[in-house]
């Protein structure tokens, strides 16, 4: 199926040099960024995470970093 987009010129020229690097069209690289996208959407999954004080989840706390998490929790382990 043929049809127009519009694209940033940051992103197009991103996606140029990547066709270019992998001896790709243009078109299949775009192709692949958009199923990629897609199927990442559809293994996507909610999780919600209960809490025990009933304070829910804090502003800027990163779960992924566990020397935070500790000094929220007062050095707790």
């Amino acid at each position: 199926m043929r049809i127009t987009l519009t694209i940033e010129d940051h992103l197009h020229q991103e996606l140029k040099k990547l066709a270019s690097s992998t001896r790709r069209t243009f078109n299949a690289v775009v192709e692949d960024a958009l199923r990629e996208s897609l199927l990442r959407r559809q293994h996507t999954k909610r999780v919600d995470l209960p809490t025990s004080t009933g304070f829910g989840l804090q502003p800027f706390v990163d779960l992924d970093d566990f020397s935070s998490l500790l000094d929220r929790m007062g050095g707790r382990g």
